[in-house]
């Protein structure tokens, strides 16, 4: 159970700026397709804890005073509960100590590959951005428990995607931008992924071929430049 904590009155200035940045961020993701209505969520490490959006809050009518201070130990400040999902940010946050964005949403080839239960193999070398070959689906839990948090932290691993089966999609970056930059190119992979199905399934690059790939990132290929260029 979470647990209130009184309002600390005032914001410093960067903390004003991150709230601001996870509001904009959550109306991206609707307004790029991401995500529908109130599902998903989005978090941002902050000082000695983070902020997450709020639970059941119109992305339209959000304000950055709106957003969630929460600390480590599961509890919050002020009387706005924070997402129903807090559990798996604060997990993913405790366990990678790099990560400082985690957003999750439910884009619609994303979350029908997790409802057939599949990972996302090897199929383009673009799934480099992950961190892995592949995006793994963590087995189903009911949203909002230990459970699903355990087995999204397990799925992670120290990728940077993965999907929730029957749900929907985890992503976390160095920053909000960053995370979103790599939920975009996992929508684009699950429905790349969902189109080979329809005619016998991809042909999957192999380990040695996203080393390859993996390498030429590192020198710098792709770290900013939109999908698609050379």
């Amino acid at each position: 159970m979470t647990q209130e904590r009184p309002i600390t009155p005032g914001f410093s200035s960067n903390e004003w700026a991150l709230r601001q940045e996870i509001v904009e961020r959550c109306r991206e993701l609707n307004s790029r397709g991401l995500n529908r209505g109130t599902s998903g969520n989005v978090s941002a490490r902050s000082g000695e804890g983070f902020l997450i959006s709020p639970s059941s809050f119109p992305y339209d009518l959000m304000q950055a005073e709106h957003v969630v201070a929460m600390h480590f130990d599961g509890s919050y400040e002020g009387d706005r509960k924070p997402s129903s999902e807090w559990r798996f940010h604060l997990d993913i946050l405790l366990a990678r100590p790099e990560v400082q964005a985690v957003i999750h949403a439910h884009p619609m080839y994303c979350t029908t590959i997790a409802i057939l239960g599949l990972d996302i193999p090897s199929l383009h070398y673009m799934i480099a951005v992950t961190g892995g070959d592949t995006v793994r689906c963590a087995p189903y839990a009911t949203f909002g428990t230990e459970a699903l948090s355990h087995n999204a932290v397990q799925a992670l691993g120290r990728s940077n995607a993965c999907l929730l089966a029957n749900h929907g999609v985890i992503v976390t970056g160095g920053n909000l931008a960053g995370a979103l930059y790599v939920l975009e190119e996992v929508e684009t992979l699950a429905q790349q992924y969902f189109n080979t199905l329809q005619v016998g399934g991809p042909k999957l690059l192999s380990p040695d071929q996203m080393d390859d790939v993996r390498k030429a990132m590192m020198g710098g290929y792709g770290k900013a430049r939109p999908r698609g260029e050379g």
